[in-house]
């Protein structure tokens, strides 16, 4: 214990100001992950499965998880290995911005799947994508006065040749 104590004179509003900036920064920089839900139907079309399947990449990239559900219907249930076929077809679809977090379980008449957004292959990806960033810059392109220059000097005929490379014409 220091004698006399240490004590700091401070402002009391400022204090609290940098209190609650610190709290509203830390609040900034957390992640808010929300678990989305996108459902299926096991007799989908192409163009709904791609559709729906753009948009759960879209939610894996925005950083949400996913919580993709086949919904099963009369004598669907029977067969449960085509709803994990579609399951399998949308985890490979997005492998580039998500993994599997729980794997395919039936649930009643639904089949249910979690993707959660994956930061190593999203850079991964990102990085793939753009290669010409870490590549040495290319050699910059001919101003327009050197293209000028080199199109009349290839272009420029002695006097009186013709255009076509024949013998001058004659007035006579």
């Amino acid at each position: 214990m220091a004698n006399p104590p240490v004590c700091r004179i401070m402002d009391y509003n400022k204090f609290k100001f940098d209190e609650a900036q610190r709290a509203r920064e830390s609040r900034r920089k957390s992640t808010n992950a929300s678990l989305k839900e996108m459902k299926y139907r096991l007799k989908i079309g192409p163009g709904d499965f791609d559709t729906k399947t753009r948009k759960v990449a879209g939610f894996l990239a925005d950083g949400h998880k996913v919580k993709i559900t086949i919904m099963f219907r009369g004598r669907e249930v029977e067969r449960p290995q085509f709803g994990q076929d579609i399951l399998n077809r949308i985890a490979d679809t997005v492998h580039s911005v998500g993994k599997v977090e729980s794997m395919p379980r039936l649930d009643g008449r639904n089949m249910v799947m979690v993707l959660a957004p994956d930061k190593r292959a999203q850079a991964a990806a990102k990085a793939a994508a753009h290669p010409a960033d870490e590549a040495p810059a290319a050699t910059p392109a001919p101003s327009r006065r050197q293209q000028a220059a080199a199109s009349t000097s290839s272009t420029r005929q002695p006097a009186g040749a013709s255009p076509n490379g024949d013998a001058p014409a004659s007035n006579a």
